[in-house]
């Protein structure tokens, strides 16, 4: 199995590694001080399983690597439009994109069935950008249930969680998400095959939706924003409206508003991933996370008044930031 991961942040380097212990032949693209010190040192995981090091290729040109088999996808989804020239020496007839995304991915509406299927997403998929460079056709869906964080250039450190559930956006069991799986469990890592992955999209969501946007306003932790009772009230608030989404496009999300906050509250001063991209000056990945539930929303009719409110702010915020 021949496994290119474009996007080496955390995520991205912790499947290289783990998919190059399982004996997949990895590549790893990147650039910068990362991509050197992947070359001198290898990949270090620091993990309470135990710390590991990894050396696989890494390079900076995929037309080095040459097509594969899979192509790990780890980037921010507001980089996947202008990723063409990166995957496409990536790719041959078959190469299969799996794609790991917070939020509602371009794929979403493929093959999805019912009255929306092959819809299109503008806030997830503006102008046909991403579905022009990664065809729909390609996708593996990735929810990714582990926290991982960069300590430094190819220092990943696993913080809880190892596993990447995956799954076809037709339903399928297929034979490519099986030898995927395969390898991610030989490597140390939990990669069930989910039929209906979109469940376990709404299912991450919903923390995501919340919590991510309502740090970033508030520049507080996740137990600071569960602790602070208006805010805690906010976040249920668009949970439940979240889930009102869900149920209008078919799917039933079986969990408990009321206990997300409690075991968010556990994880403790834990920084999202948006906020600590507002601290470092970088792009914010909300489009795909509360700009497309407010587009389904309008799609279905679902009233959502809180979602569309923290929408507005958070995206003036982003504006500001990127000025």
């Amino acid at each position: 199995m021949k496994v290119a991961v474009l996007g080496t942040g955390a995520i991205g380097a912790y499947v290289g590694t783990a998919l190059h212990r399982a004996g997949a032949d990895v590549h790893l693209v990147a650039r910068g001080p990362h991509l050197a010190a992947m070359r001198q040192y290898g990949v270090r995981v620091l993990s309470p399983r135990g710390d590991f090091t990894a050396r696989p290729h890494a390079t900076d040109d995929p037309a080095e690597v040459g097509p594969v088999d899979y192509v790990f996808l780890g980037l921010k989804a507001n980089a996947r439009a202008a990723c063409g020239p990166l995957v496409a020496p990536l790719l041959h007839d078959t190469t299969a994109v799996v794609a790991a995304q917070n939020g509602i991915p371009w794929w979403y509406f493929h093959r999805h069935g019912g009255p929306h299927d092959g819809h299109r997403l503008e806030s997830v998929d503006p102008g046909g950008a991403v579905g022009a460079v990664l065809a729909p056709e390609r996708a593996i869906g990735c929810v990714v249930y582990a926290a991982t964080e960069l300590e430094g250039p190819c220092v990943v450190r696993r913080l809880e969680g190892t596993r990447f559930s995956v799954g076809e956006p037709d339903r399928s069991v297929s034979a490519r998400c099986l030898a995927f799986s395969g390898a991610m469990v030989d490597g140390g890592l939990k990669c069930p095959v989910e039929p209906e992955l979109r469940g376990d999209i709404w299912v991450k969501l919903l923390g995501n939706i919340s919590f991510n946007p309502i740090s970033a306003l508030s520049r507080t932790t996740m137990r600071q924003m569960c602790l602070h009772g208006g805010t805690r009230r906010v976040i249920e608030i668009m949970m439940h409206e979240t889930l009102a989404v869900a149920r209008a496009l078919g799917c039933e999300v079986g969990v408990s508003v009321e206990r997300r906050p409690a075991g968010a509250e556990r994880v403790g001063d834990h920084r999202t991933s948006t906020l600590q991209d507002l601290e470092r000056g970088r792009p914010l990945e909300l489009d795909v996370l509360l700009a497309a539930v407010v587009e389904l929303a309008e799609i279905t009719g679902v009233e959502v008044p809180t979602l569309r409110t923290v929408h507005a702010l958070s995206d003036l915020l982003a504006l500001r930031s990127a000025a």
